[in-house]
């Protein structure tokens, strides 16, 4: 029993046992020693024990193959020829499918310059096994070295039959060229397109390679015709289903050489439009570079113009709704394409319609259609087919949640260009009858002033105003079109009804305007009685700088009391105002009245109004509550408020005797001080 079963300190690997071993030379026994046979006797009984060792070793296991080969290389080193034969043929009988076994035996019969046996031999190896192809190769390169090339064809005929691989194929038609022999290469050639063509009608993806090659083979020896003729062949032989770039580029690489160049801009052109872009680009390639080469500067255009539109093509497939990468790809068709072309584009493009019904998500779309649009009457001189175009994007846009107006009058304005007023007056009536807007109504109010119609204007004004009465444009612009045909009497009474809706958008432009119209209108009472409606509705300061101003510019004798009232007025309302910076505005606008028109007690009369500006600090406070710290700001002190307050007055004289207070303990604390300032 072990007591102590931890690992020893020192660890011994199996490999580190081997090394020793082998460091050590503990396996390696001693050579045998050397014999020297002097005699026949002693020979034979050599011979003897050496075959008997081969024997036992190919009994006890047949299979290995080895033991044959070494028992027959024994045989041949003594000469035994016919016997190292016989061990070959037994060997042959246990595997006749092992390679190696045929290739040593063939060996040793042309070694020994036995031709006839050799022949045999490669005779049956490729019967028995045709699919070996290097039995075929050292069988032809036997009979070339012989000098018997008719023989050396005729087993490469055999061979063909077999329907080998390329390179067997290339290896016979080396065989005959370096023979001079260009017809009959030319034959295998057709023979093995031909093999090759009925092999590759049941494959996937064809291989051009072999037309190729056999193309350069007769460009190598001066047949361009036949050159040609093979590349047509293999055009026609793969068609549009099959179509490579490696083909077309050697084809146009081919004619390149012959100086056609119009052959190869046809051939170039010819499989672009047809592979599929992205299998194209080594084609493309080429295509530059000889463009580059010998085109002028239309086809270098052509050039970047495909490649941009096989860009765009990749980018639109790959996001179908990048109306961006559509806009550009329309701009570059339209520049440099047929009409039928650009039609198809806009169709492919206008058929991605947004997923969602919201209207951010159709504002770029929409553009599509009006480029068509526009398209199809300016450069296609199309009427018919772009009233189609608009018809069909306003059946397509979902007007019960949202419309575009801009596609209502855009096809209105198309319809009155072709002298169609009816058809555009119809679709500007659809469009409010089903989505009324604001764009919509002053697009038709704009088109029917145009045509001098004011009857319809008005009818017009009037859906817009019911749809709408909040909208203070409308009121004014509605009234603007009364005055201007003449009827002071309506457009008065537009103003008074704007005025008097509850709720409007912007209502001081309205009050502005219905005081310049009667103003333009010299009735300055009602002018005054409007100003003096709109300060029951707002006390704005600015509204009592306009009135004085009114008053200022009317009038000749009464304008100036009449103006120093109304300031007055404004300045007594406005001192229960919080804003302190409008009170100043009216002041420094009453100032300003009194240095051109008032007297020097007005002028010393307002100077006394005018407030004293201090600067002020308060404590602001975060979002959260917590203290952030002191602003300074400037307050104003306006004197009839100190006035009216008393307790100011009071609380100015504390601080007042509280400074004296300081200033006495101060020279009490330091008498030196007050000693010297005596002195001084």
């Amino acid at each position: 029993q072990v007591k102590n079963k931890a690992p020893a300190e020192v660890q011994i690997t199996a490999e580190q046992l081997l090394r020793e071993a082998k460091e050590r030379e503990l396996e390696l026994l001693p050579p045998p020693p050397q014999q020297k046979i002097t005699d026949v006797e002693e020979l034979n009984d050599y011979k003897l024990r050496k075959r008997k060792t081969f024997e036992d070793n190919i009994r006890k296991n047949r299979t290995v193959i080895s033991n044959w080969i070494k028992y027959a290389q024994w045989e041949e080193s003594l000469k035994e020829i016919q016997r190292a034969r016989s061990i070959y043929e037994r060997a042959l009988d246990v595997d006749y499918r092992n390679v190696t076994l045929w290739l040593k035996y063939a060996e040793m019969e042309m070694k020994n310059r036995q031709v006839n046996h050799a022949r045999n031999i490669w005779d049956r190896a490729i019967t028995t096994l045709p699919r070996v192809n290097q039995f075929w190769y050292k069988y032809t390169y036997m009979e070339e070295m012989l000098g018997n090339v008719a023989g050396s064809r005729q087993v490469f005929e055999r061979w063909m039959e077999w329907q080998p691989e390329e390179q067997a194929w290339h290896s016979y038609i080396n065989f005959e060229l370096r023979y001079k022999e260009v017809d009959r290469a030319r034959s295998i050639y057709e023979r093995y397109i031909l093999f090759r063509a009925l092999a590759e009608l049941v494959l996937i993806h064809p291989d051009v390679k072999n037309w190729i090659k056999y193309a350069r083979f007769e460009e190598k020896h001066s047949y361009f015709a036949h050159a040609r003729k093979v590349y047509e062949r293999a055009v026609e032989f793969f068609g549009e289903e099959h179509m490579d770039e490696h083909l077309y580029v050697a084809f146009a690489k081919f004619e390149e050489n012959q100086k056609e160049f119009e052959r190869v801009r046809v051939i170039y052109k010819y499989a672009l439009d047809r592979i599929p872009k992205q299998d194209a680009q080594n084609l493309f390639k080429n295509y530059t570079i000889f463009e580059k080469k010998f085109g002028d500067r239309r086809g270098i255009e052509d050039i970047i113009v495909s490649k941009r539109r096989f860009q765009y093509e990749e980018e639109v497939k790959a996001n179908p709704h990048n109306y961006d990468a559509w806009f550009d790809y329309l701009r570059l068709v339209e520049s440099d394409t047929d009409a039928e072309t650009v039609r198809e584009v806009y169709e492919r493009a206008i058929a991605n319609v947004p997923p969602i019904q919201e209207k951010r998500h159709w504002k770029r779309y929409i553009y599509l259609w009006i480029n068509y649009a526009l398209y199809e009457e300016l450069e296609a001189k199309a009427s018919k087919r772009t009233r189609q175009v608009y018809q069909a994007c306003l059946e397509l846009l979902p007007h019960k949640k949202f419309t575009f107006a801009k596609m209502w009058l855009l096809y209105a304005q198309f319809e009155i260009r072709q002298k169609n007023l009816p058809l555009a007056r119809r679709a500007l009536g659809t469009s409010i009858g089903k989505c009324p807007k604001n764009k919509l109504f002053k697009g038709y109010i704009e088109l029917e002033l145009q045509l001098r119609e004011f009857d319809r204007c008005r009818k017009l004004y009037e859906k817009f105003l019911e749809f709408a009465p909040e909208n203070c444009t409308s009121w004014i612009k509605f009234a603007e079109l009364e005055t201007i045909l003449g009827d002071i009497d309506r457009a008065r009474a537009i103003y008074e009804l704007a005025i008097s809706q509850p709720r409007l958008d912007m209502p001081e432009v309205l009050w502005k305007s219905y005081i310049d119209f009667e103003i333009e209108q010299e009735e300055y009472e009602k002018t005054r009685s409007l100003y003096r409606r709109l300060l029951q509705r707002t006390q704005h300061v600015k509204v009592w700088i306009s009135l004085a101003q009114f008053e200022l510019s009317v009038g000749q004798k009464e304008r100036l009391p009449r103006c120093r009232q109304v300031y007055e007025e404004a300045n007594k309302a406005m001192r229960s105002c919080e804003e302190k910076e409008e009170r100043v505005m009216l002041l420094e606008s009453w100032r300003s009245f009194e240095e051109e028109f008032g007297t020097s007690a007005t002028k010393e009369r307002i100077d006394k109004l005018m407030p004293e500006k201090i600067k002020k600090r308060r404590k602001l406070q975060a979002e959260d509550g917590s203290d952030a710290g002191w602003e300074e700001y400037y307050d104003y002190i306006f004197p009839e408020d100190t006035a009216n307050q008393p307790n100011l007055k009071l609380l100015a004289m504390a601080k007042l005797w509280k400074k004296q207070q300081q200033e006495s303990e101060a020279a009490a604390m330091d008498p030196d001080k007050d000693i010297d300032e005596s002195q001084t």
